[in-house]
């Protein structure tokens, strides 16, 4: 189901496949954010930032914008992703996956009513350093510092405090550690 760019509707191998099929073969970037983010949540770190350095990778493609869907063609084959004949851009739940992707790498999870935030990123190393101001949260606003060895956030509103989510993948198959 891999492009090399995101994930297929439905595997190459697969009889009905069509890379330029709506929905046998062509690749919707919200869905692939989605499975980026199920892949982080249990502990396949270097799975999902294979998957998102890919998506973003088409967006680069895409000047920034990514399609609602593009056609499933492997990157080997064709070096850029293929656009799909009718896809709608911008389409606001392809725009949305590049946030959700962002997100899954810092493993940034905030739960304001438990008093908590946690932030433990997995960041591929050729996206840093990465610093990201003016995150809005609970009135107050955030910034996210990420770099190889260490990483912070400035900011916190009272009475929340910081947190790891290292027990989520602890003993799972977090490869990127």
């Amino acid at each position: 189901m891999w492009t090399g760019f995101s994930i297929r509707t439905l595997a190459s191998t697969m009889g009905a496949y069509n890379p330029m099929s709506y929905h046998n073969g062509s690749v919707w970037p919200h869905d692939t954010a989605i499975a980026a983010a199920e892949l982080m949540r249990y502990g396949y770190v270097a799975e999902a930032q294979r998957v998102a350095l890919g998506l973003f990778d088409a967006a680069d493609r895409f000047d920034a914008r990514l399609p609602e869907l593009f056609c499933g063609f492997d990157r080997a084959e064709f070096p850029s992703p293929v656009p799909f004949p009718t896809s709608c851009s911008p389409q606001a739940w392809a725009a949305a996956a590049p946030v959700l992707l962002m997100r899954t790498l810092l493993r940034f999870e905030p739960d304001i009513p438990a008093g908590r935030i946690c932030f433990d990123p997995a960041v591929p190393e050729r996206m840093l350093p990465l610093r990201i101001e003016n995150l809005l949260l609970a009135g107050r606003r955030l910034t996210l510092d990420v770099g190889v060895d260490a990483w912070h956030i400035e900011g916190l509103p009272e009475g929340v405090t910081q947190c790891s989510n290292a027990a989520i993948t602890e003993g799972t198959h977090d490869s990127a550690r």
